[in-house]
């Protein structure tokens, strides 16, 4: 019982460090060479935008502007 035991154990972490450098991987082209990764996409921010007074408003109502 107790080999069974180690035997489980040593499998996983093998195949959890396998999946790991598997995820962790650079990029690779259609024929499994290195390639430099294309950049990531910034996420876009939110417009903001203020009203006539200076104040922050919905954009969308009368006399809101985007601020930059």
């Amino acid at each position: 019982m107790r080999k069974i035991t180690i035997l489980a154990a040593s499998l996983a972490i093998a195949l959890s460090s396998a999946s790991a450098s598997f995820a962790a991987a650079p990029c690779r082209d259609a024929k499994g060479k290195f390639i430099k990764c294309p950049p990531a996409a910034a996420p876009a921010k939110p417009t903001k935008c203020k009203d006539a007074k200076g104040k922050f408003a919905k954009c969308g109502t009368p006399g809101a502007k985007p601020v930059g």
